[in-house]
């Protein structure tokens, strides 16, 4: 039986929550304000019109596009590597097994800067020039690392019984994993590209060395706050950014919440 917290708790919790959530709040006020170079509170009167304005400007939608491309093929890449490399190191043994999982995690353990240099240096060395498939490689170094935490998670809970019944009934490794595996993995692979997208989406410090003259929508959001035209615009766009990752992450988090056991175990 669970016994009520005390109302000091509660307070501190929503004290806490106001504090993280209240800035967010004001980008939403500020981009219906009516005053379009400074944030003065209380803003002055509302309007509509700089949705209008976002909407009809070709560079945010150049942006956007580039954005949602990088995010859909770094995720993309990183449901494959991910799912392999969490299959490798949860279901076989083999010497170094917990050092190559280390390394697979390393780079969202790492400072953006640091990963975003030594990316930038090793495109040098190799003559790549910078475009959109650096960017791509960029953004799939950290995405990896997420679709590999919720996949290598599943795989652990998955009882190695399914999978031997399965081969002993006469199923080969195809359809072992396309009808036992992948149906109990299936929410964790959801959930891992949907957070692995909203990373992506919105990565700033990486996608800032691996770039070079293209902007995503979160290096144009930057580069408007430092030369700003039409702050409002911005704000929109930051409503635009928060939606489209919050709804991946809320996504993720009902469909991993009661993902304690496994399909097909206890049956």
């Amino acid at each position: 039986m669970h016994s009520k917290a005390p109302w000091s708790l509660k307070i501190a919790a929503g004290l806490g929550l106001a504090f993280l959530h209240l800035p967010i709040l004001l980008i939403f006020v500020y981009a219906f304000t009516t005053e379009e170079k400074s944030y003065q509170w209380p803003p002055p009167d509302f309007t509509l019109k700089w949705f209008g304005v976002a909407w009809e400007r070709s560079d945010v939608w150049e942006a956007l596009t580039l954005s949602v491309k990088v995010a859909s093929i770094s995720t993309l890449i990183a449901l494959v590597l991910g799912t392999l490399c969490a299959a490798a190191v949860s279901r076989t043994r083999f010497f170094g097994r917990e050092t190559i999982s280390l390394l697979v995690i390393l780079p969202i353990a790492l400072p953006g800067i640091i990963t975003g240099i030594a990316l930038r240096s090793a495109f040098n060395l190799a003559e790549i020039p910078f475009s959109f498939w650096t960017i791509v490689l960029g953004h799939a170094t950290f995405c990896i690392v997420v679709v590999y935490n919720n996949a290598v998670a599943r795989f652990r809970r998955l009882s190695g019984s399914l999978i031997e019944a399965s081969m002993d009934l006469g199923a080969n490794s195809f359809q072992t994993f396309r009808y036992v595996i992948l149906p109990n993995i299936a929410t964790a692979l959801l959930a891992g590209g949907m957070l692995a997208f909203a990373l992506s989406f919105d990565e700033v410090i990486v996608t800032t060395f691996t770039a070079g003259q293209q902007s995503t929508l979160p290096i144009w959001m930057l580069e408007e706050l430092v030369r700003p035209r039409q702050r409002p615009v911005t704000n929109v766009v930051a409503v635009m950014v928060v939606l489209m990752t919050l709804l991946p992450i809320i996504a993720a988090y009902y469909l991993t919440r009661d993902g304690e056991h496994s399909a097909g175990q206890g049956k």
